[in-house]
C-alpha cells in the first residue's frame, strides 16, 4: 500500500468529517459480509428442511465452500487493493458480492447454492481488505487503533443483528431472503462508494496472483474439513478418510514449501518474522474455530434441546453479540494507550469461563434467564475483547506498505479456523436426534481453544512505547 496515497492525503482541505464518511461507506460493505455469515448459521435448519435429500455434511459446504475460497482469496485481494487501487477493487468486490447473493437466493439445488456461494466468496474477499485499507488510510496513525477496533465492531454489530434478523427472515419469508437482504444495503454502498471514495495511487510494482499457492491452500483446508465432516458418514471408509486427511496435510506442507521458494508467494512468510504478528495469527486461528463452533452450538442447543422456534432462538442468541460493539469500542480506546495484550488474554479467559458455564449449568429444561443468559453475556463480552483486538494487533507492528496484505492474511487465518470449527460442530451435533450430553465435547473444545488463544496472546506486545517487536 502506498502510504501517501490516502483519501485524506489526496484532499487535505476536505471537510473534517470526510474520514468518517469514508469509514461508513467502507464499513457498510464489510458489515454485509459478517451479516451474511451469522444469518446463515440461523438458516442451517431451514436449508436442511428445504433440501431434505442432503446430509448435514453436504449442507456444511454451503458455509465451508464460501469460507475456504474467501480465506484463500483474501490474501491476493489485499495485494490487488494495493496494486490496482483500493476503490476499484472495493467496488468490483461489492458488485460481485451482490450478484452472487441474488444467485444464491435463486438456487434450486445444493450444488447450485454452493457454486453461487463460491462466487460470493470471491466478491467478499475483494471488498474486505480493500475496505479496511481504505479506512486505515483515511485516518492519521495515532487514531488507527481506535478506528480499526470500530471497523471490527461493525462486524460485531452484524454478528448481533444476524441471528435474530436471519431467524425472523428465514421463518417468515424463507431462506432465500437471507441472501436477498444483502441487495439494498449493498447497492447503497456501491452507489455512495462510486460517488464519494477517492482512488488511491496504484503501486508501481504489480504482483502476480499466486495460483499455485491458492490451489494448495484451498486443497489443504478443504480436504481437512471434508475429513472432519465425513467422519460419521457410512459412505466413507476409515482408509478413505485417512487418505483425505493426509492429502490435506501434504497440501499444507507443500504450500509452506512453495511459499518459501516462490518469487511472489500467496503468503509472504517474512511477515511471520514479526513476533507479535506470528502470535496474533496463531491466536486468530484458534479463536476463529471457537467462534464459529459457538454460533452453530447456540442454534443446535436452542432448537434441538430446548425446542425453541427459529425466531425465538434468534432473539435468545442476540444479547451476547450485542455486547460486542460497546466492548470493542471501549477496548479500542484503551488499547491505543495500553496495548492489546491484557484485553486479549482477559477476553480469552472470559470466553473459557463462558464455555465452562454452558458445559455445567444449562440442562434439558429451558431456563433462559438463569441458566443461559449469564453465559451468553460472558461470551459476548469476551468476543468484543478478543476479535477486534486481534484484527488491530495484527497490523499494529507492520509497515504501511503491508497493511492490506497483512490484514488479509490475518482475516484469512480466522476464516480457516472457522472452516474447521464448522466442520467440528457439524460432526458433533449434525445428527437428527440431539441429546444434552452431545454438547459437552463441544464446550470442552471451546475451553481448550480459548486457553490456547490466551497463551498465544501472552506474546503480543502492541504498547505504544514498545520498540522493535
Amino acid at each position: 500500500m502506498v502510504a501517501t496515497a490516502t483519501t485524506t492525503d489526496a484532499a487535505p482541505d476536505a471537510a473534517p468529517d470526510a474520514p468518517w464518511r469514508v469509514f461508513w461507506i467502507a464499513s457498510v460493505a464489510a458489515f454485509l459480509v459478517s451479516l451474511d455469515t451469522t444469518m446463515l448459521f440461523s438458516a442451517f435448519d431451514a436449508l436442511r428442511h428445504s433440501f431434505g435429500h442432503a446430509t448435514a455434511a453436504e449442507l456444511s459446504w454451503v458455509l465451508n465452500a464460501y469460507t475456504v475460497v474467501y480465506a484463500a482469496m483474501l490474501i491476493p485481494a489485499g495485494g490487488l487493493a494495493d496494486t490496482h487501487g483500493r476503490k476499484r477493487v472495493f467496488l468490483v468486490g461489492v458488485a460481485l458480492f451482490l450478484a452472487a447473493s441474488a444467485a444464491c437466493g435463486l438456487s434450486s439445488s445444493v450444488s447450485l447454492l454452493v457454486a453461487a456461494r463460491v462466487v460470493q466468496a470471491v466478491g467478499a474477499a475483494l471488498l474486505t481488505p480493500a475496505s479496511l485499507s481504505i479506512v486505515i488510510a483515511a485516518f492519521p496513525s495515532e487514531r488507527r487503533a481506535i478506528v480499526v477496533s470500530l471497523w471490527g465492531a461493525v462486524g460485531g454489530l452484524a454478528a448481533a443483528v444476524g441471528p435474530s434478523l436471519g431467524s425472523f427472515i428465514t421463518d417468515v419469508a424463507g431462506w432465500p431472503w437471507a441472501f436477498y437482504i444483502n441487495l439494498p444495503l449493498g447497492a447503497l454502498a456501491l452507489w455512495r462508494g462510486a460517488a464519494r471514495l477517492d482512488e488511491s495511487a496504484p503501486s508501481l510494482s504489480r504482483r502476480r496472483v499466486d495460483g499455485v499457492g491458492m490451489a494448495l491452500l484451498m486443497l489443504c483446508v478443504g480436504a481437512l474439513a471434508l475429513a472432519i465432516v465425513e467422519t460419521e458418514s457410512p459412505s466413507r471408509t476409515r482408509g478413505e478418510l485417512a487418505a483425505i486427511a493426509v492429502t490435506g496435510v501434504a497440501a499444507g506442507a507443500a504450500f509452506i514449501a512453495w511459499s518459501r521458494h516462490s518469487r511472489a508467494p500467496l503468503v509472504d512468510l517474512a511477515l511471520f518474522e514479526n513476533r507479535t504478528y506470528r502470535h496474533v495469527n496463531a491466536a486468530t486461528f484458534a479463536f476463529g474455530a471457537a467462534f464459529s463452533m459457538m454460533f452453530l452450538g447456540f442454534f443446535f442447543y436452542m432448537r434441538g434441546i430446548w425446542g425453541y422456534s427459529l425466531p425465538l432462538a434468534g432473539v435468545a442468541v442476540t444479547p451476547g453479540p450485542l455486547l460486542v460493539v460497546p466492548t470493542a469500542i471501549f477496548c479500542g480506546r484503551q488499547a491505543a494507550r495500553l496495548g492489546h495484550r491484557r484485553f486479549l488474554v482477559g477476553g480469552s479467559l472470559l470466553y473459557a469461563a463462558s464455555s465452562l458455564w454452558f458445559m455445567l449449568v444449562p440442562g434439558p429444561q429451558p431456563n433462559y434467564v438463569l441458566h443461559w443468559l449469564p453465559g451468553l453475556l460472558m461470551s459476548g463480552a469476551a468476543v468484543g475483547l478478543v476479535l477486534p483486538s486481534l484484527s488491530a494487533a495484527a497490523v499494529s507492528r507492520l509497515p504501511p506498505a503491508h497493511y492490506a496484505v497483512g490484514s488479509a492474511v490475518n482475516q484469512a487465518t480466522r476464516q480457516i479456523g472457522s472452516v474447521l470449527g464448522v466442520a467440528i460442530a457439524v460432526t458433533l451435533l449434525g445428527h437428527a436426534a440431539l441429546a444434552r450430553a452431545d454438547f459437552n465435547r463441544l464446550y470442552g473444545l471451546h475451553i481448550v481453544l480459548a486457553l490456547i488463544t490466551g497463551l498465544l496472546c501472552l506474546g503480543v506486545d502492541t504498547r505504544p512505547a514498545a520498540r522493535g517487536t
